[in-house]
């Protein structure tokens, strides 16, 4: 479970508290509050690091000049919030442009960040409540949730829940949402031409036994 910190802060005091060696723990803020994230399971992180690989594969492959980050805070346009997405694509081209990138690793400009990406555990309802419109106020084009375990809420992924992703375009103004399961072929207005299905996704969360 999230645990908040009863301290009300603003983004500025956030970064400059934020703990240089916090390599057990993560936090965000979010309106003025500091929660601690849940530790992420190893299912969790094998699915992050195959997306991270499959994109930075598709970048190379077309000289797109974007990069992952280990580490890098999106501040919220309408809120006293700083999250920490769980992949993070950069526009390199515009990083001379946002004031708190060199010093605190934080982007603030949709032309930043071409896509976020939440893969879902506990705390689901960040990710399809708080994130989702945050990241739509922001301006940011694309936006994956990979809800591969099936935690999410039934109106999100479905009754019976089955493992989702849901990718959020960005369309004059306001998200759009399309769904992929199983054999779907993802598709993203960022990289129409990634050839990867919904099931390749969840199967990474798998290991050779």
């Amino acid at each position: 479970m999230i645990q908040s910190l009863p301290i009300p802060i603003t983004v500025s005091q956030f970064l400059d508290w934020y703990p240089v060696n916090s390599t057990q723990l993560r936090y965000e803020l979010h309106n003025g509050f500091i929660k601690v994230m849940p530790p992420p399971t190893g299912d969790h992180e094998l699915v992050i690091a195959f997306l991270i690989k499959q994109i930075l594969l598709e970048c190379a492959r077309f000289s797109i000049p974007y990069d992952i980050p280990k580490m890098g805070f999106v501040q919220a346009s309408e809120s006293e919030s700083a999250f920490l997405p769980d992949v993070l694509l950069l526009n390199r081209f515009n990083l001379v442009n946002e004031p708190l990138w060199r010093t605190k690793s934080t982007l603030s400009q949709s032309a930043s960040i071409p896509l976020v990406i939440e893969v879902v555990s506990t705390n689901w309802r960040d990710d399809y409540f708080t994130k989702l419109g945050q990241y739509e106020a922001i301006g940011i084009p694309e936006y994956w949730i990979v809800d591969y375990a099936a935690l999410g809420g039934r109106k999100f992924i479905g009754n019976p829940k089955q493992p989702t992703i849901s990718i959020y375009s960005l369309v004059e103004g306001e998200y759009q949402v399309r769904q992929f399961r199983t054999s779907d072929r993802i598709i993203s207005p960022i990289f129409p031409e990634l050839n990867l299905t919904a099931e390749q996704i969840f199967q990474a969360a798998s290991f050779p036994v």
